[in-house]
Protein backbone atom coordinates (compact mmCIF):
# COMPACT_ATOMS: atom_id res chain seq x y z
CA UNK A 1 0.00 0.00 0.00
CA UNK A 2 2.84 2.10 1.00
CA UNK A 3 4.26 1.43 -2.77
CA UNK A 4 0.98 2.05 -4.16
CA UNK A 5 0.37 5.53 -2.57
CA UNK A 6 3.78 6.92 -3.44
CA UNK A 7 3.84 5.68 -7.45
CA UNK A 8 0.43 7.96 -7.52
CA UNK A 9 2.00 10.73 -5.53
CA UNK A 10 5.58 11.02 -6.68
CA UNK A 11 4.96 13.49 -9.49
CA UNK A 12 3.57 15.67 -7.02
CA UNK A 13 6.88 15.12 -4.84
CA UNK A 14 9.24 15.48 -7.54
CA UNK A 15 7.27 18.62 -8.21
CA UNK A 16 7.36 20.01 -4.55
CA UNK A 17 11.24 19.17 -4.43
CA UNK A 18 12.48 20.70 -7.24
CA UNK A 19 10.71 24.12 -6.59
CA UNK A 20 12.34 23.59 -3.02
CA UNK A 21 16.12 23.56 -4.49
CA UNK A 22 15.23 26.39 -7.14
CA UNK A 23 13.50 28.22 -3.74
CA UNK A 24 17.19 27.25 -1.70
CA UNK A 25 19.69 28.04 -4.62
CA UNK A 26 18.27 31.83 -4.71
CA UNK A 27 17.90 32.60 -0.75
CA UNK A 28 21.62 30.60 -0.66
CA UNK A 29 23.11 32.85 -2.69
CA UNK A 30 21.59 36.02 -1.71
CA UNK A 31 21.39 35.39 2.11
CA UNK A 32 24.72 35.15 3.22
CA UNK A 33 25.38 38.95 2.17
CA UNK A 34 21.63 40.10 3.76
CA UNK A 35 23.24 38.46 6.94
CA UNK A 36 26.32 40.28 7.02
CA UNK A 37 24.74 43.55 6.09
CA UNK A 38 23.00 42.99 9.64
CA UNK A 39 26.22 42.25 11.03
CA UNK A 40 27.98 45.42 9.52
CA UNK A 41 25.43 47.21 10.85
CA UNK A 42 26.11 46.88 14.58
CA UNK A 43 22.28 46.65 15.74
CA UNK A 44 23.86 43.15 17.61
CA UNK A 45 25.02 45.49 19.91
CA UNK A 46 23.30 48.77 19.91
CA UNK A 47 21.19 48.19 23.02
CA UNK A 48 24.17 49.45 24.95
CA UNK A 49 25.03 51.86 23.17
CA UNK A 50 21.69 53.32 22.85
CA UNK A 51 21.73 54.14 19.30
CA UNK A 52 19.13 51.21 18.11
CA UNK A 53 17.07 53.93 16.31
CA UNK A 54 19.60 55.62 13.79
CA UNK A 55 21.11 52.02 12.95
CA UNK A 56 17.80 49.85 12.38
CA UNK A 57 17.04 53.22 10.06
CA UNK A 58 20.60 52.73 8.03
CA UNK A 59 20.43 48.60 8.06
CA UNK A 60 16.78 48.79 6.15
CA UNK A 61 17.38 51.41 4.06
CA UNK A 62 20.54 49.60 2.33
CA UNK A 63 17.51 46.21 2.11
CA UNK A 64 15.19 48.26 0.25
CA UNK A 65 17.47 48.30 -2.29
CA UNK A 66 18.39 45.53 -5.15
CA UNK A 67 16.20 42.63 -5.12
CA UNK A 68 15.53 42.44 -1.16
CA UNK A 69 12.32 43.74 -1.18
CA UNK A 70 11.31 41.52 -3.61
CA UNK A 71 12.29 38.24 -1.94
CA UNK A 72 10.70 39.27 1.05
CA UNK A 73 7.29 40.47 0.07
CA UNK A 74 8.17 36.87 -2.78
CA UNK A 75 8.77 34.48 0.29
CA UNK A 76 5.68 35.74 2.14
CA UNK A 77 3.31 35.20 -0.50
CA UNK A 78 5.38 31.87 -1.54
CA UNK A 79 4.23 30.49 2.20
CA UNK A 80 0.74 31.91 2.62
CA UNK A 81 0.09 30.04 -1.10
CA UNK A 82 2.29 26.56 -0.46
CA UNK A 83 -0.94 25.52 1.96
CA UNK A 84 -3.57 26.72 -0.51
CA UNK A 85 -1.74 24.31 -3.35
CA UNK A 86 -1.35 21.72 -1.53
CA UNK A 87 -5.17 21.82 -0.35
CA UNK A 88 -6.06 22.19 -3.98
CA UNK A 89 -4.04 20.13 -5.82
CA UNK A 90 -3.04 17.27 -3.10
CA UNK A 91 -5.91 17.01 -1.17
CA UNK A 92 -8.99 17.38 -3.41
CA UNK A 93 -8.04 15.06 -5.97
CA UNK A 94 -6.87 12.24 -3.26
CA UNK A 95 -10.32 10.21 -3.35
CA UNK A 96 -12.20 11.98 -6.04
CA UNK A 97 -9.65 10.52 -8.90
CA UNK A 98 -10.38 7.46 -7.42
CA UNK A 99 -14.08 7.87 -7.25
CA UNK A 100 -13.72 10.09 -10.73
CA UNK A 101 -11.85 6.71 -12.55
CA UNK A 102 -13.79 4.31 -10.99
CA UNK A 103 -11.07 2.31 -9.50
CA UNK A 104 -12.00 2.40 -5.53
CA UNK A 105 -13.87 -0.63 -6.74
CA UNK A 106 -10.49 -2.05 -7.49
CA UNK A 107 -8.83 -0.87 -4.57
CA UNK A 108 -11.33 -1.80 -1.99
CA UNK A 109 -11.92 -5.57 -2.96
CA UNK A 110 -8.19 -6.30 -2.29
CA UNK A 111 -6.77 -7.02 0.84
CA UNK A 112 -6.67 -3.91 2.32
CA UNK A 113 -9.03 -2.63 3.95
CA UNK A 114 -10.64 0.75 3.24
CA UNK A 115 -9.63 1.97 6.63
CA UNK A 116 -5.80 1.08 5.85
CA UNK A 117 -6.37 2.10 2.32
CA UNK A 118 -7.59 6.07 3.46
CA UNK A 119 -5.27 6.03 6.44
CA UNK A 120 -2.16 5.27 4.30
CA UNK A 121 -2.78 8.07 1.89
CA UNK A 122 -3.77 10.95 4.73
CA UNK A 123 -0.58 9.89 6.08
CA UNK A 124 2.12 9.54 3.44
CA UNK A 125 0.71 12.80 1.59
CA UNK A 126 0.12 14.69 4.72
CA UNK A 127 3.24 14.27 6.13
CA UNK A 128 5.43 15.71 2.98
CA UNK A 129 3.02 18.22 2.46
CA UNK A 130 3.42 19.48 6.76
CA UNK A 131 7.57 18.61 6.04
CA UNK A 132 7.03 20.94 2.38
CA UNK A 133 5.97 23.64 4.18
CA UNK A 134 8.44 23.38 7.05
CA UNK A 135 11.06 23.02 4.83
CA UNK A 136 10.04 26.49 3.02
CA UNK A 137 9.24 27.91 6.07
CA UNK A 138 12.88 27.24 7.34
CA UNK A 139 14.26 28.50 4.62
CA UNK A 140 12.36 31.86 4.43
CA UNK A 141 12.50 32.39 8.10
CA UNK A 142 16.75 32.12 8.03
CA UNK A 143 16.66 34.18 5.10
CA UNK A 144 14.46 36.80 6.52
CA UNK A 145 15.74 37.12 10.10
CA UNK A 146 17.70 39.99 9.91
CA UNK A 147 15.15 41.74 8.46
CA UNK A 148 12.70 40.41 11.36
CA UNK A 149 15.28 41.07 14.00
CA UNK A 150 15.55 44.95 12.87
CA UNK A 151 12.12 45.60 13.84
CA UNK A 152 10.66 44.17 9.97
CA UNK A 153 10.27 45.36 6.46
CA UNK A 154 9.58 48.92 6.33
CA UNK A 155 6.21 50.06 4.10
CA UNK A 156 4.09 53.12 3.79
CA UNK A 157 2.38 52.36 7.20
CA UNK A 158 5.20 51.80 9.28
CA UNK A 159 7.08 48.59 9.70
CA UNK A 160 5.91 44.59 9.18
CA UNK A 161 6.83 42.83 12.30
CA UNK A 162 6.83 39.45 13.02
CA UNK A 163 3.60 39.39 14.54
CA UNK A 164 1.92 41.09 11.57
CA UNK A 165 -1.17 39.13 10.01
CA UNK A 166 0.78 40.08 6.89
CA UNK A 167 4.01 38.09 8.35
CA UNK A 168 2.79 35.71 11.24
CA UNK A 169 1.35 32.61 8.89
CA UNK A 170 4.76 33.20 6.72
CA UNK A 171 7.83 32.73 9.43
CA UNK A 172 8.06 29.72 12.02
CA UNK A 173 6.13 26.77 12.64
CA UNK A 174 2.86 27.97 11.74
CA UNK A 175 2.79 27.11 8.38
CA UNK A 176 2.59 23.52 8.79
CA UNK A 177 -0.21 23.10 10.98
CA UNK A 178 -1.67 25.26 7.89
CA UNK A 179 -0.52 22.84 4.94
CA UNK A 180 -2.00 19.84 7.34
CA UNK A 181 -5.37 21.69 7.78
CA UNK A 182 -5.27 22.42 4.00
CA UNK A 183 -4.43 19.14 3.09
CA UNK A 184 -7.15 17.09 5.01
CA UNK A 185 -9.74 20.19 3.89
CA UNK A 186 -9.38 19.35 0.31
CA UNK A 187 -9.62 15.18 1.59
CA UNK A 188 -12.40 15.82 3.09
CA UNK A 189 -13.98 18.22 0.43
CA UNK A 190 -13.06 15.56 -1.84
CA UNK A 191 -14.97 12.73 -0.25
CA UNK A 192 -18.17 14.87 0.98
CA UNK A 193 -18.46 16.48 -3.10
CA UNK A 194 -16.77 13.54 -4.96
CA UNK A 195 -15.95 15.56 -7.71
CA UNK A 196 -12.84 17.42 -8.00
CA UNK A 197 -12.64 20.83 -9.73
CA UNK A 198 -15.74 21.69 -7.04
CA UNK A 199 -14.22 19.97 -4.48
CA UNK A 200 -10.77 22.48 -5.54
CA UNK A 201 -13.16 25.60 -5.79
CA UNK A 202 -14.71 24.64 -1.73
CA UNK A 203 -11.24 23.97 -0.43
CA UNK A 204 -9.87 27.14 -1.70
CA UNK A 205 -12.87 29.32 -0.58
CA UNK A 206 -13.05 27.66 2.78
CA UNK A 207 -8.87 28.30 3.43
CA UNK A 208 -8.90 31.19 2.22
CA UNK A 209 -11.75 32.61 4.89
CA UNK A 210 -9.95 30.72 7.33
CA UNK A 211 -7.17 32.76 6.54
CA UNK A 212 -8.98 35.78 7.05
CA UNK A 213 -11.59 34.91 10.12
CA UNK A 214 -8.21 33.64 12.71
CA UNK A 215 -6.01 36.63 12.42
CA UNK A 216 -8.86 38.93 13.10
CA UNK A 217 -10.90 36.90 15.57
CA UNK A 218 -8.76 33.85 16.77
CA UNK A 219 -5.59 35.12 17.41
CA UNK A 220 -6.11 37.37 19.53
CA UNK A 221 -7.67 35.61 22.18
CA UNK A 222 -5.31 33.31 22.27
CA UNK A 223 -3.23 34.94 24.86
CA UNK A 224 -4.38 36.67 27.59
CA UNK A 225 -2.79 40.51 26.30
CA UNK A 226 -0.67 42.87 28.53
CA UNK A 227 -1.50 46.24 29.27
CA UNK A 228 0.65 49.21 30.46
CA UNK A 229 -0.37 52.60 31.66
CA UNK A 230 1.83 55.43 31.63
CA UNK A 231 1.81 59.04 31.79
CA UNK A 232 2.65 60.35 28.28
CA UNK A 233 4.16 63.85 27.14
CA UNK A 234 1.86 65.14 23.77
CA UNK A 235 2.96 67.31 21.20
CA UNK A 236 1.75 68.19 17.92
CA UNK A 237 5.45 66.73 16.30
CA UNK A 238 4.70 63.40 17.45
CA UNK A 239 1.05 62.09 17.46
CA UNK A 240 -0.97 61.05 15.23
CA UNK A 241 -4.67 62.75 14.84
CA UNK A 242 -7.17 60.79 13.78
CA UNK A 243 -10.65 62.26 11.73
CA UNK A 244 -12.50 61.86 15.31
CA UNK A 245 -9.86 63.90 16.69
CA UNK A 246 -8.30 60.71 19.10
CA UNK A 247 -4.89 61.02 19.51
CA UNK A 248 -2.73 58.74 19.30
CA UNK A 249 1.21 58.53 20.53
CA UNK A 250 3.41 56.24 18.96
CA UNK A 251 4.29 52.90 20.98
CA UNK A 252 7.68 52.18 21.70
CA UNK A 253 7.70 48.60 22.47
CA UNK A 254 10.27 46.75 19.99
CA UNK A 255 8.63 43.81 18.42
CA UNK A 256 5.28 43.73 20.51
CA UNK A 257 1.95 42.90 18.83
CA UNK A 258 0.51 46.63 19.78
CA UNK A 259 -3.68 45.47 20.14
CA UNK A 260 -4.97 48.94 20.52
CA UNK A 261 -3.36 52.04 21.45
CA UNK A 262 -5.09 55.03 23.26
CA UNK A 263 -4.58 58.49 24.84
CA UNK A 264 -6.84 58.49 28.14
CA UNK A 265 -7.32 62.08 30.30
CA UNK A 266 -7.07 61.95 34.03
CA UNK A 267 -11.07 61.28 34.25
CA UNK A 268 -10.44 57.67 32.19
CA UNK A 269 -11.82 58.66 29.20
CA UNK A 270 -11.03 58.63 25.86
CA UNK A 271 -9.18 62.11 24.94
CA UNK A 272 -10.71 63.71 21.75
CA UNK A 273 -8.47 66.96 20.79
CA UNK A 274 -11.64 69.83 21.39
CA UNK A 275 -11.56 72.74 19.29
CA UNK A 276 -9.35 75.02 21.77
CA UNK A 277 -8.08 78.28 20.70
CA UNK A 278 -4.83 77.51 21.94
CA UNK A 279 -4.77 74.57 19.39
CA UNK A 280 -7.20 75.81 16.40
CA UNK A 281 -5.57 79.61 15.97
CA UNK A 282 -2.89 79.88 18.56
CA UNK A 283 0.76 78.62 17.95
CA UNK A 284 2.23 75.01 17.85
CA UNK A 285 4.13 76.26 21.16
CA UNK A 286 0.65 77.37 22.35
CA UNK A 287 -1.16 73.89 21.99
CA UNK A 288 1.57 71.76 23.24
CA UNK A 289 1.82 73.29 26.35
CA UNK A 290 -1.96 73.58 26.59
CA UNK A 291 -1.77 70.22 25.99
CA UNK A 292 0.79 69.15 28.84
CA UNK A 293 -1.57 71.18 31.21
CA UNK A 294 -4.02 67.58 30.76
CA UNK A 295 -2.15 65.22 32.56
CA UNK A 296 -2.88 62.85 29.86
CA UNK A 297 -2.04 59.04 30.10
CA UNK A 298 -1.37 56.23 27.23
CA UNK A 299 -3.09 53.09 27.33
CA UNK A 300 -1.47 49.71 25.59
CA UNK A 301 -3.39 46.45 25.11
CA UNK A 302 -0.50 44.50 22.85
CA UNK A 303 1.60 41.08 23.07
CA UNK A 304 5.38 41.07 24.07
CA UNK A 305 7.64 40.12 21.52
CA UNK A 306 8.07 37.14 24.05
CA UNK A 307 5.09 35.80 23.40
CA UNK A 308 5.93 35.40 19.61
CA UNK A 309 6.85 31.52 19.39
CA UNK A 310 3.81 31.07 22.26
CA UNK A 311 1.49 32.16 19.54
CA UNK A 312 3.32 30.16 16.97
CA UNK A 313 2.61 27.15 19.01
CA UNK A 314 -0.86 27.15 19.99
CA UNK A 315 -2.17 28.40 16.35
CA UNK A 316 -0.50 25.25 14.96
CA UNK A 317 -1.77 22.94 17.40
CA UNK A 318 -5.23 24.77 16.26
CA UNK A 319 -4.67 23.28 12.52
CA UNK A 320 -3.61 20.33 13.49
CA UNK A 321 -6.26 19.79 15.57
CA UNK A 322 -8.56 20.80 12.68
CA UNK A 323 -6.59 18.51 10.21
CA UNK A 324 -7.02 15.69 12.93
CA UNK A 325 -10.80 16.53 13.15
CA UNK A 326 -11.06 16.45 9.43
CA UNK A 327 -8.85 12.95 8.97
CA UNK A 328 -11.05 11.26 11.25
CA UNK A 329 -14.08 12.23 9.24
CA UNK A 330 -12.62 11.34 5.96
CA UNK A 331 -11.51 7.77 7.63
CA UNK A 332 -15.35 7.33 8.98
CA UNK A 333 -16.97 8.04 5.61
CA UNK A 334 -14.61 5.79 3.63
CA UNK A 335 -15.13 3.21 6.26
CA UNK A 336 -18.56 3.18 6.56
CA UNK A 337 -20.35 5.62 3.66
CA UNK A 338 -21.34 4.56 1.00
CA UNK A 339 -19.95 6.47 -2.15
CA UNK A 340 -20.60 4.39 -4.78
Amino acid sequence: MMWLTWRQFRAQAIAAAAALAVLAVILGVTGPHLARLYAASGLAACHAHGNCATLTASFLSQVKSGSYPLLYFLGAGILYLTPALIGIFWGAPLVTRELEAGTFRLAWNQSVTRTRWIAVKLALTGLVAMATAGLLSLMITWWASPVDRAGGFPVSLGQLSRFSPQLFGARGIAPVGYAAFAFALGVTAGVLIRRTVPAMGVTLAIFAAVQIIVPGWVRPHLIAPAHATAAVRVTLNDIKVASSGQLTVPANIPGAWVISNQTITTAGHVFVLPDTPACQSGTQQACNAWLASQHLRRVITYQPASRYWAFQWYETALFLALAAALAGCCVWRIRYGRLT
